[in-house]
């Protein structure tokens, strides 16, 4: 079968991966190279360098899409129109990582986390020309648990993804599968989380909701909060939060990281900055 794949980060190359392995993929569609650091470099996303490096055609315009049987997205970033689905003859999937209609968007695993919820999953769905809304293929559950990363946890749904997917062509394209409309009633939203979101205050913030934004924003963009000292002149810096844990509901942080300077165990950041004023 002829697929197009639609990605754009590391974590979904497992379902590359095993769609190359089982089926012809003819090109990979994913967000343009754009400039990084002080070189300002083109930066490739990681589906464009594994497709690359196999020689599959790398499309950043929806007009240069190839023919083909079935689309399958993941983390893809961008509204896919309505043009470009209706040009597959069995449409596109798209995998959402969480149990839909609940945390449509940009942050369902973050979401999830912070809120304290103790099971997610995916779903896949037949997309259509709104966000996470076309009708429920298929769908499993996944628990999180209590030392659960946005990272640990979106590799364990889209690693058990690729096994749904992979087992789902056959049958949905033969049309043995029901689809299953959403009930819009019961939907939610996330948003697309920004670096700001990872402020918190560590005298008025609950401990327990601290410690669930610093695993829900684990790698990026992180938890970090104001800190002022007569040591900066009277001016704030930014604090991150890299490892803390909890005590009896208390919050007990173990790592940070002062702006401008290199990681540091919190004791040793209190011995440098003992009137520093949060």
């Amino acid at each position: 079968m002829k697929i197009v794949f639609f990605g754009n980060p590391d974590y979904v190359l497992p379902v590359l991966k095993i769609l190359y392995k089982h089926h012809d993929i003819v090109a990979v569609v994913t967000q343009p190279p754009k400039p990084s650091g002080r070189k300002q470099l083109l930066v490739y996303s990681p589906v464009d360098a594994w497709a690359h490096r196999r020689k599959i055609p790398v499309i950043f315009n929806f007009e240069k899409i190839p023919a083909a049987d079935l689309g399958i997205c993941a983390a893809y970033g961008r509204i896919i129109p309505k043009f470009v689905i209706s040009n597959f003859k069995f449409g596109i999937l798209n995998i959402h990582p969480s149990l839909l209609p609940k945390y449509r968007g940009a942050s369902p695993i973050q979401t999830a986390i912070i809120e304290g919820e103790t099971q997610t999953g995916a779903t896949i769905i037949k997309m259509d020309d709104k966000v996470d809304h076309g009708p429920i293929v298929a769908r499993f559950k996944e628990d999180i648990s209590p030392a659960d990363t946005n990272e640990t946890l979106r590799t364990r749904l889209f690693e058990k993804s690729a096994q749904v997917v992979i087992e789902l062509i056959k049958p949905y394209t033969k049309g043995k599968i029901k689809h299953c409309k959403q009930n819009d009633k019961e939907a939610t939203f996330t948003k697309i989380v920004k670096k700001e979101d990872g402020f918190v205050n560590l005298k008025k913030d609950d401990p327990q909701e601290i410690e669930r934004k610093l695993r829900a924003y684990a790698p990026w963009p992180g938890i970090w909060t104001q800190l002022r000292s007569s040591s900066f002149a009277g001016q704030a810096k930014r604090l991150k939060i890299l490892k803390a844990h909890l005590e009896k509901d208390k919050l007990v942080i173990d790592e940070v990281q002062l702006e401008g300077k290199d990681p540091v165990s919190w004791k040793q950041f209190k011995e440098a900055y003992p009137k520093a004023n949060f």
